[in-house]
């Protein structure tokens, strides 16, 4: 099965070509990619590949993998666009391979190991049950959340939070620019993770100040993100579960990719702890992806998958569905701030 350069019009034009029963397989045949890519990220090819080509001998030596299968699959990954490999069928690094880079920016290594490695394999293994139930795939495999696994295993937490940058890397910028953070003092960040995006706003508005909410194992990582940025004097860090109670004390309660997680119930939870933190008063800014009406491609409508594969209850929503939402925790919408990422701010405030 060969996979067109979907970057190309032409390529584009072609695949729409195909007929239906074609466009169909070779979209199934995703699957053997992510997983072929997934195999170089784990074995850290790339890695190998920084001091010059080497062949699929020497690299399997390095990684202790079969070579004729290894060479198998570093041909097919160059067909991706990840490798050359020259007449002595060595193999070089691309711009695209080179950003599967331990150190390289962008955590792409991570994200791709996170979004195609176990746990995600397990909870499309279990896809199909998601849509028969509504229960995820991580909590059918592992019988528990997905967040609940991430504490007991502090190396795929760390892996977790590598892949939230990432996979969301263009919307910290993109938010920053696009909302009105003037009139904020304080900008609290709820479950703000090892804060990239807060550290992003910050960043942005010198007069502003932060406080990051998370948990211990992930507010640790924060402090250190957040004194490598030179803010730690505008920042703070506090640990806390967002089911239990918010800082108070802030102009604005900022949620990046938080409500989208869970089911209704602890949706209303959380923003009930918000909303008396916030005493009657002060902005409720949630980061989400908003799926338009139509049948267009939209990544929330993918991201939506994926939160019913990973989280318990988790969704995208659509304006009217935020509205909605906001109405039963007591709050009204604003209005909803687009950006030049896929992302909104969706504003709202308390009745």
């Amino acid at each position: 099965m060969t996979e067109p350069d979907t970057d190309s019009p032409r390529a584009e034009s072609a695949a729409h070509s195909l007929p239906p029963h074609a466009q169909i397989i070779q979209m199934a045949g995703g699957l053997v990619i992510a997983r072929a890519i997934y195999a170089v990220a784990e074995l850290g090819i790339a890695d190998h590949l920084m001091d010059g080509p080497r062949s699929a001998d020497e690299l399997a030596q390095a990684t202790g993998t079969h070579a004729p299968s290894l060479y198998r699959l570093l041909r097919s990954a160059a067909g991706f666009g990840l490798f050359t490999e020259d007449a002595e069928h060595r193999f070089s690094l691309t711009p695209v391979g080179a950003v599967l880079q331990s150190e390289a920016p962008g955590y792409a290594r991570s994200t791709v190991r996170s979004l195609t490695g176990p746990i995600a394999w397990n909870a499309y293994g279990n896809f199909l049950h998601s849509v028969k139930t509504g229960e995820s795939g991580v909590e059918k495999a592992y019988g528990q959340s997905l967040f609940d696994y991430l504490g007991t295993d502090p190396e795929q937490a760390t892996m977790f939070n590598q892949t939230m940058i990432g996979f969301h890397g263009a919307e910290p910028p993109a938010v920053a620019a696009a909302y009105d953070f003037s009139g904020v003092g304080k900008l609290v960040d709820v479950g703000g993770g090892t804060g990239n995006l807060l550290t992003s706003i910050l960043l942005a508005n010198p007069e502003l100040r932060g406080v990051l909410y998370d948990l211990p194992h992930v507010a640790s990582e924060a402090r250190r993100q957040i004194d490598a940025k030179g803010l730690s004097g505008r920042c703070e860090v506090i640990e806390g579960s967002f089911f239990e109670s918010v800082p108070s004390g802030g102009d604005a309660y900022m949620l990046s990719h938080i409500i989208h997680d869970w089911d209704e119930a602890r949706c209303l939870k959380i923003l009930d702890n918000c909303l008396r933190a916030m005493r009657g008063g002060g902005r409720l800014l949630l980061v989400e992806q908003v799926i338009p009406e139509g049948n267009d491609f939209h990544p929330g409508k993918f991201l939506d998958l994926m939160m019913l594969a990973f989280t318990p209850g988790g969704r995208e929503r659509t304006v009217e569905e935020y509205a909605a939402l906001f109405a039963k925790a007591g709050f009204n919408l604003k209005r909803v701030v687009p950006t030049e990422s896929a992302v909104s701010v969706v504003e709202a405030e308390p009745v």
